[in-house]
């Protein structure tokens, strides 16, 4: 699934200062509109005086070190050396190129500027103005806050509309493959087996599989859906039971149910949710 850019602003004593994220775990932040409060009308040089200093480079190679596995380490030992000195210089462009960094980053366009890692970005924030830092670390947890709590209400809504449509998905098997003179067991194990039917065509996966994976995780596979999986899920719940009734084997209705499953979270992929969760435990697609 394409990973959404997904954009957000904080504001910290009249500057507005935005964030993106791609997977929802590693949050950029904008050096550019941080570097503002020292300097509105050429940030860039800001931002290349907090680069010449050699502390600031070591922090960088630091972070790369412990994330990116492609660091140029190597170059890296060369260009310390000079670091501090007078007539050092270093830009963001001449870092990512130069040590394959990806804590930070450089977009173009009439928002683009230079992006950091949240990690970089606060580091950055405190060499500007510990005062600042302080006020953009303020907003930066409202932010976090309210994310938080979207993420609940949003996430249980979806996991209750699964659960609603599920008693459509077990009253079609009931109707239709559960003939008379099962034992409970028995009858336990039909329900079973076509929930598994769902789990494997949306996760790729049985419930029993999940829980051996994810031993200590509490809760079951559909637990830890994400919101997307759970709209897909309740639908595909929905279209189980017509196929049910209309007489298709479960092999059949598997083929069709995984072709569902891949069409509608691809559409989805493409809407813009902005702020909505996509995962239970905090975490998003």
């Amino acid at each position: 699934m394409p990973k959404k850019t997904v954009k957000e602003t904080i504001h910290a004593k009249g500057i507005d200062i935005g964030i993106y994220t791609t997977d929802f775990e590693n949050e950029f932040i904008s050096l550019t509109d941080i570097a503002k409060y020292r300097n509105s009308d050429d940030p860039r040089y800001v931002i290349q005086n907090w680069m010449r200093n050699r502390n600031t480079i070591e922090l960088l190679a630091v972070w790369e070190e412990l994330h990116n596995p492609n660091f140029n380490r190597v170059q890296f030992d060369a260009v310390k050396i000079d670091a501090g000195l007078n007539r050092f210089v270093m830009t963001p462009a001449k870092w990512i190129t130069e040590m394959n960094a990806i804590g930070i980053v450089s977009k173009p366009g009439r928002y683009g500027g230079t992006y950091a890692h949240s990690d970089i970005a606060m580091s950055f924030a405190t060499w500007i103005s510990p005062e600042f830092q302080l006020y953009i670390m303020k907003d930066y947890r409202r932010l976090k806050v309210d994310e938080s709590s979207r993420m609940s209400l949003s996430w249980n809504l979806n996991r209750e509309i699964s659960k609603l449509n599920y008693r459509i998905h077990t009253d079609a098997i009931k109707a239709n493959l559960i003939p008379s003179g099962l034992t409970p067991e028995q009858i336990s194990f039909t329900y079973a087996d076509e929930a598994d039917v769902l789990n494997m065509a949306l996760f790729g996966k049985t419930a029993k599989t999940w829980r051996k994976e994810n031993p200590g995780k509490k809760g079951n596979i559909r637990d830890h859906a994400t919101i997307m999986q759970l709209l897909v899920l309740a639908n595909m719940e929905s279209y189980n039971a017509i196929l049910i009734e209309q007489g298709k084997s479960q092999s059949e209705r598997l083929v069709l149910l995984r072709n569902m499953a891949v069409s509608q979270l691809e559409t989805l992929s493409e809407i813009d949710v902005g702020g909505l969760p996509l995962l239970g435990d905090g975490r998003r697609e």
